[in-house]
Protein backbone atom coordinates (compact mmCIF):
# COMPACT_ATOMS: atom_id res chain seq x y z
CA UNK A 1 0.00 0.00 0.00
CA UNK A 2 1.57 3.04 -1.21
CA UNK A 3 0.89 5.43 2.42
CA UNK A 4 2.11 8.59 1.02
CA UNK A 5 -0.89 9.04 -1.16
CA UNK A 6 -3.45 9.25 1.57
CA UNK A 7 -0.87 11.80 3.70
CA UNK A 8 -1.21 15.28 3.71
CA UNK A 9 1.87 16.68 5.01
CA UNK A 10 1.48 19.63 7.90
CA UNK A 11 2.65 22.58 8.86
CA UNK A 12 0.25 25.28 10.65
CA UNK A 13 2.52 26.90 13.31
CA UNK A 14 2.74 30.40 13.53
CA UNK A 15 6.28 31.62 13.99
CA UNK A 16 5.07 32.78 17.72
CA UNK A 17 3.98 29.30 18.17
CA UNK A 18 7.28 27.51 16.73
CA UNK A 19 9.29 29.97 18.89
CA UNK A 20 10.56 31.31 15.31
CA UNK A 21 11.74 34.50 13.65
CA UNK A 22 8.99 35.39 10.30
CA UNK A 23 11.73 34.41 8.51
CA UNK A 24 13.02 31.37 10.05
CA UNK A 25 9.35 29.97 10.01
CA UNK A 26 8.84 30.94 6.30
CA UNK A 27 11.93 28.66 5.56
CA UNK A 28 10.40 25.84 7.61
CA UNK A 29 7.80 26.14 5.61
CA UNK A 30 9.57 25.92 2.99
CA UNK A 31 11.48 22.82 3.89
CA UNK A 32 7.73 21.28 4.14
CA UNK A 33 7.11 21.87 0.59
CA UNK A 34 10.18 20.87 -0.90
CA UNK A 35 9.72 17.28 1.27
CA UNK A 36 6.21 16.72 0.04
CA UNK A 37 7.65 17.30 -3.45
CA UNK A 38 10.54 14.95 -3.00
CA UNK A 39 8.27 12.44 -1.45
CA UNK A 40 5.45 12.14 -3.50
CA UNK A 41 2.88 13.02 -0.65
CA UNK A 42 -0.89 13.51 -1.54
CA UNK A 43 -0.89 17.60 -0.36
CA UNK A 44 0.78 20.13 1.42
CA UNK A 45 -0.82 21.97 4.24
CA UNK A 46 -0.18 25.35 5.33
CA UNK A 47 -1.52 28.49 6.90
CA UNK A 48 -3.24 30.78 4.21
CA UNK A 49 -0.57 33.13 3.96
CA UNK A 50 2.05 31.05 2.66
CA UNK A 51 -0.54 29.11 -0.07
CA UNK A 52 1.49 31.22 -2.77
CA UNK A 53 4.99 30.35 -2.27
CA UNK A 54 4.16 26.70 -2.01
CA UNK A 55 2.23 27.00 -4.97
CA UNK A 56 4.55 28.72 -6.99
CA UNK A 57 7.18 25.97 -5.72
CA UNK A 58 5.07 23.22 -6.92
CA UNK A 59 4.33 24.55 -10.57
CA UNK A 60 8.27 25.01 -10.88
CA UNK A 61 9.04 21.61 -10.23
CA UNK A 62 5.86 20.50 -12.23
CA UNK A 63 5.04 18.18 -8.95
CA UNK A 64 1.32 16.72 -8.69
CA UNK A 65 1.10 17.63 -4.80
CA UNK A 66 -1.71 19.44 -4.31
CA UNK A 67 -1.54 22.31 -1.37
CA UNK A 68 -4.23 22.87 1.13
CA UNK A 69 -5.12 25.49 3.90
CA UNK A 70 -6.75 26.36 6.73
CA UNK A 71 -9.94 28.42 7.06
CA UNK A 72 -10.99 29.85 10.31
CA UNK A 73 -8.25 28.21 12.21
CA UNK A 74 -8.03 26.74 14.62
CA UNK A 75 -11.07 27.79 16.69
CA UNK A 76 -13.81 27.89 14.29
CA UNK A 77 -15.59 31.09 15.48
CA UNK A 78 -15.07 33.81 12.91
CA UNK A 79 -18.02 34.91 10.84
CA UNK A 80 -19.28 33.65 8.03
CA UNK A 81 -18.70 36.35 6.07
CA UNK A 82 -15.01 36.63 7.48
CA UNK A 83 -14.59 32.60 6.73
CA UNK A 84 -15.98 32.68 2.90
CA UNK A 85 -12.94 36.12 2.51
CA UNK A 86 -10.49 33.76 3.71
CA UNK A 87 -11.13 31.44 1.40
CA UNK A 88 -11.51 33.36 -1.73
CA UNK A 89 -8.14 34.64 -0.86
CA UNK A 90 -6.91 31.28 -0.69
CA UNK A 91 -8.49 30.33 -3.80
CA UNK A 92 -6.75 33.08 -5.20
CA UNK A 93 -3.66 32.26 -4.40
CA UNK A 94 -3.85 28.99 -5.75
CA UNK A 95 -4.86 26.55 -2.97
CA UNK A 96 -6.40 23.35 -4.57
CA UNK A 97 -7.77 22.32 -0.63
CA UNK A 98 -10.12 24.61 1.53
CA UNK A 99 -10.24 22.80 5.48
CA UNK A 100 -12.58 25.15 6.96
CA UNK A 101 -13.16 24.92 11.03
CA UNK A 102 -16.54 23.85 11.56
CA UNK A 103 -18.23 26.23 14.32
CA UNK A 104 -18.35 23.76 16.76
CA UNK A 105 -18.94 25.91 19.44
CA UNK A 106 -21.92 27.20 17.86
CA UNK A 107 -23.02 23.61 16.95
CA UNK A 108 -22.78 22.72 21.34
CA UNK A 109 -25.05 25.48 21.68
CA UNK A 110 -27.49 24.33 19.76
CA UNK A 111 -26.85 27.27 16.66
CA UNK A 112 -27.75 24.49 14.53
CA UNK A 113 -28.69 27.07 11.23
CA UNK A 114 -25.60 29.07 11.49
CA UNK A 115 -23.62 25.86 11.00
CA UNK A 116 -25.64 24.28 8.43
CA UNK A 117 -25.67 27.97 6.88
CA UNK A 118 -21.57 27.79 6.93
CA UNK A 119 -21.17 24.25 5.92
CA UNK A 120 -23.12 25.02 2.77
CA UNK A 121 -21.98 28.33 1.58
CA UNK A 122 -18.61 27.38 2.40
CA UNK A 123 -18.82 24.26 0.13
CA UNK A 124 -20.84 26.12 -2.48
CA UNK A 125 -17.62 28.10 -2.76
CA UNK A 126 -14.93 25.87 -2.89
CA UNK A 127 -17.21 23.39 -5.47
CA UNK A 128 -17.94 26.54 -7.61
CA UNK A 129 -14.20 27.14 -7.61
CA UNK A 130 -13.31 22.86 -8.40
CA UNK A 131 -11.46 22.51 -5.05
CA UNK A 132 -11.56 20.28 -2.72
CA UNK A 133 -13.24 20.88 0.44
CA UNK A 134 -12.84 20.02 4.21
CA UNK A 135 -14.63 20.31 7.34
CA UNK A 136 -12.87 20.08 10.58
CA UNK A 137 -15.11 19.25 13.61
CA UNK A 138 -12.62 18.77 16.50
CA UNK A 139 -13.72 15.34 17.89
CA UNK A 140 -11.60 16.45 20.98
CA UNK A 141 -14.26 19.25 21.87
CA UNK A 142 -17.23 17.00 21.54
CA UNK A 143 -18.73 13.71 22.95
CA UNK A 144 -19.60 11.06 21.20
CA UNK A 145 -23.52 11.96 20.49
CA UNK A 146 -21.99 15.21 19.55
CA UNK A 147 -19.40 13.98 16.82
CA UNK A 148 -22.08 11.27 15.20
CA UNK A 149 -24.62 14.41 15.34
CA UNK A 150 -21.99 16.90 13.36
CA UNK A 151 -20.59 14.34 11.07
CA UNK A 152 -24.40 13.29 10.44
CA UNK A 153 -25.27 17.45 9.76
CA UNK A 154 -22.86 18.04 7.33
CA UNK A 155 -23.14 14.71 5.43
CA UNK A 156 -27.14 15.69 5.50
CA UNK A 157 -26.46 19.73 4.05
CA UNK A 158 -24.25 18.16 1.31
CA UNK A 159 -26.62 15.64 0.13
CA UNK A 160 -29.42 18.35 0.13
CA UNK A 161 -28.33 21.12 -2.11
CA UNK A 162 -25.06 19.06 -3.97
CA UNK A 163 -25.44 16.44 -6.76
CA UNK A 164 -24.22 12.60 -6.31
CA UNK A 165 -21.15 13.74 -8.25
CA UNK A 166 -20.07 15.91 -5.72
CA UNK A 167 -20.16 13.54 -2.30
CA UNK A 168 -16.34 12.93 -2.78
CA UNK A 169 -14.55 16.05 -3.01
CA UNK A 170 -15.96 16.88 0.58
CA UNK A 171 -14.98 15.43 3.51
CA UNK A 172 -15.32 15.71 7.12
CA UNK A 173 -11.95 15.96 9.21
CA UNK A 174 -11.55 14.74 12.45
CA UNK A 175 -9.35 17.87 13.76
CA UNK A 176 -7.48 20.91 14.04
CA UNK A 177 -4.29 19.13 16.04
CA UNK A 178 -4.38 22.84 17.92
CA UNK A 179 -7.16 21.93 20.53
CA UNK A 180 -5.99 21.60 24.36
CA UNK A 181 -7.34 19.13 26.35
CA UNK A 182 -6.99 18.26 29.97
CA UNK A 183 -5.57 15.53 31.83
CA UNK A 184 -3.29 13.80 28.52
CA UNK A 185 -6.86 13.20 26.17
CA UNK A 186 -5.76 12.96 22.50
CA UNK A 187 -6.94 16.02 20.79
CA UNK A 188 -7.05 14.22 17.36
CA UNK A 189 -8.26 11.15 15.80
CA UNK A 190 -8.70 8.09 17.81
CA UNK A 191 -9.83 4.93 16.07
CA UNK A 192 -13.17 5.28 18.34
CA UNK A 193 -14.12 8.76 17.12
CA UNK A 194 -12.86 8.07 13.07
CA UNK A 195 -15.51 5.37 13.45
CA UNK A 196 -18.47 7.30 14.54
CA UNK A 197 -17.33 9.63 11.87
CA UNK A 198 -16.85 7.21 9.23
CA UNK A 199 -20.57 5.83 9.90
CA UNK A 200 -22.16 8.91 10.01
CA UNK A 201 -20.57 10.87 7.17
CA UNK A 202 -20.71 8.49 4.55
CA UNK A 203 -20.88 8.68 1.54
CA UNK A 204 -18.77 11.66 2.59
CA UNK A 205 -15.22 10.77 3.09
CA UNK A 206 -13.89 10.93 6.23
CA UNK A 207 -9.95 12.55 6.69
CA UNK A 208 -7.88 11.66 10.24
CA UNK A 209 -5.95 14.66 11.40
CA UNK A 210 -3.80 14.63 14.65
CA UNK A 211 -3.09 11.45 16.48
CA UNK A 212 -1.94 9.40 14.26
CA UNK A 213 1.75 8.78 14.96
CA UNK A 214 2.81 5.53 13.57
CA UNK A 215 3.21 3.79 9.91
CA UNK A 216 1.13 1.32 11.57
CA UNK A 217 -1.60 3.55 12.92
CA UNK A 218 -1.90 5.17 9.51
CA UNK A 219 -2.72 1.79 7.88
CA UNK A 220 -5.18 1.05 10.27
CA UNK A 221 -6.77 4.19 9.42
CA UNK A 222 -6.48 3.45 5.87
CA UNK A 223 -7.74 -0.04 6.53
CA UNK A 224 -10.97 1.81 8.66
CA UNK A 225 -11.71 3.78 5.54
CA UNK A 226 -10.28 7.20 5.63
CA UNK A 227 -9.31 8.51 2.83
CA UNK A 228 -6.69 11.35 4.32
CA UNK A 229 -4.71 11.45 7.36
CA UNK A 230 -3.06 14.97 8.69
CA UNK A 231 0.30 14.76 10.35
CA UNK A 232 3.20 17.12 10.78
CA UNK A 233 5.44 13.80 10.49
CA UNK A 234 4.81 12.58 7.22
CA UNK A 235 8.41 11.81 6.17
CA UNK A 236 8.32 9.49 9.26
CA UNK A 237 5.13 7.65 9.31
CA UNK A 238 6.28 6.86 5.61
CA UNK A 239 9.34 5.74 6.10
CA UNK A 240 8.06 3.48 9.66
CA UNK A 241 9.33 5.86 11.93
CA UNK A 242 7.43 7.12 15.40
CA UNK A 243 6.38 10.92 14.35
CA UNK A 244 8.29 13.57 16.25
CA UNK A 245 5.75 16.15 15.31
CA UNK A 246 3.44 16.88 17.78
CA UNK A 247 0.10 17.09 15.70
Amino acid sequence: MNVKSYLDSTYLKTPEQAGLSEMENVKVVEGFVDEAIAEGFKLIMIRPNRVKIAKQKIVATHSKVSVGTVIGFPEGTNTLEEKLTEAQQAILDGADDLDFVCNYEAFKKGEISLVKNEILEGTKLGLSHNKIVKWIIEVAALNGEQIIQLSALIKNVIIANFKEEYYSSVFVKSSTGFYKTEGGLPNGATVATIKMMLENASPLPVKAAGGVRTYEEAIEMIRLGVKRIGTSSAKAIANGQVANGDY
